[in-house]
Parts: structure tokens; C-alpha cells; sequence
């Protein structure tokens, strides 16, 4: 397993967020008839209403960006409260999904609500191809 550092998101990683958010949400616009402009201008948009949906409606959320040896290479945005940990969002960039990080980060997470007794949630759409992780590990 590779070595996954934590820092806050600060503005400057708002390019690197958007990037990612396309490419978590690139393959399910196929169908579509829009140009790739089209298609990365409406993602843009999604992105920003994403962004300003999150900072609104979970202000107390810890949002960080996940690092290996100082790049940016995921999100994982978590909102801890008395009675639960909600995995507000997480998304790694292409090149280092089924690798195992995913699942090592959400088994931490696994453990330190049960030592916490704390419930642990998170939403997914029936489409997320993450979807067989998440019902993989309970």
C-alpha cells in the first residue's frame, strides 16, 4: 500500500477538485451528444454547484485533499458528528483508483468509528462504479 498524506484543501487546489469531479463523472455523459467543450463546461458547472452545496450545507466537514509524496491525488471530504462519521465525498484521480487505496482508507474510517461507536455513513448513486467496494466492505 502506498502512503496517503492528509491537508486541508485550501483555494489553489480548486483547479485539481475540478479535474477530478470530471474525471469521477466523465464516462456517464458518453451517451450524450455534446461536444468534449460541452461536456467539460457542464461538469465545471455541476463542480462549482458541488463545491458551494458541500461548504453550505456540512460547514463543520473536514475537506482534504489525499497526497502521494506531495501530489494531489484525491478528495475525501468527511463530516464528523456526535453520534456518526458521514463520508461527505471521496474520489481518487484515474490513474490510482483499483489500487486498493480506496478500500485501506475507508476500513480506516471503519475503525475509528467502531472504536468510537460511531455509525458511519455515505450516500452513493446506484451508478457509482464504487458501488461493489462499498457493499463489498459492509
Amino acid at each position: 500500500m502506498i502512503s496517503i498524506d492528509f491537508r486541508p484543501i485550501c483555494e489553489a487546489d480548486i483547479p485539481f477538485l475540478t479535474e477530478l469531479y470530471i474525471s469521477t463523472r466523465w464516462e456517464e455523459l458518453q451517451p450524450v451528444p455534446w461536444t468534449a467543450e460541452e461536456k467539460r463546461h457542464f461538469l465545471h458547472w455541476q463542480f462549482q454547484a458541488q463545491h458551494a452545496h458541500y461548504q453550505k450545507y456540512f460547514p463543520n466537514a473536514q475537506f482534504y485533499i489525499l497526497t502521494h509524496q506531495n501530489e494531489a491525488i484525491g478528495r475525501l471530504y468527511l463530516d464528523r458528528r456526535d453520534d456518526e462519521i458521514r463520508i461527505v465525498d471521496i474520489a481518487l484521480v484515474p490513474q490510482y483508483r483499483n489500487q486498493g487505496i480506496g478500500s485501506h482508507l475507508l476500513q480506516e474510517l471503519m475503525v475509528d468509528a467502531k472504536q468510537n461507536r460511531l455509525a458511519i455513513r455515505i450516500h452513493v448513486e446506484n451508478n457509482n462504479p464504487a458501488m461493489n467496494l462499498y457493499r463489498r466492505l459492509g
